[in-house]
C-alpha cells in the first residue's frame, strides 16, 4: 500500500512547515488528489489516522479534494477528459494522449494554531 508511505511523506512536510512557521498544531490538512494519481482516497484516510498519532497533526482532519484527469489527444488535438490512464480518445479512438493534468498528489493548505 504506497498511501501509507504518501502519507508519511505528508508527516514529514507538515513538521518541516511546523518548524518553520513556528506552528504547533494542525487542525486541517486539505489535500488535492488527482483521479490518475493512483492513490485512493480511502485509503489516505485510512493511513492519515494512523500516521499523524502522536504528531503535531494527531486528530486533524483530512479534507480530499479530487481533481479530475485531462489530457491533450495529438490526434485530434483536443484536451480531453481522462478518467483512466491509457483509454482511448472519446472523439477519434486514439491512444495517443499527453496527461495534463490530474496524475497530481498536492498539499493545498492546512488550517493550524
Amino acid at each position: 500500500m504506497h498511501e501509507m508511505a504518501l502519507t508519511e511523506s505528508i508527516r514529514r512536510l507538515l513538521e518541516a512547515e511546523a518548524e518553520r512557521q513556528s506552528f504547533s498544531a494542525v487542525r486541517v490538512v486539505r489535500l488535492e488528489l488527482g483521479a490518475l494519481s493512483h492513490a485512493d482516497p480511502e485509503a489516505m484516510r485510512f493511513c492519515f489516522d494512523a500516521v499523524m498519532r502522536g504528531s503535531l497533526a494527531e486528530g486533524a482532519r483530512l479534507e480530499i479534494e479530487r481533481t479530475p484527469g485531462t489530457g491533450w489527444c495529438m490526434i485530434c488535438a483536443r484536451e480531453i477528459t481522462v478518467a483512466r490512464r491509457f483509454d482511448p480518445c472519446p472523439h477519434c479512438g486514439g491512444h495517443q494522449i499527453q496527461v495534463t493534468a490530474g496524475d497530481e498528489m498536492r498539499l493545498k493548505d492546512l488550517e493550524v494554531v
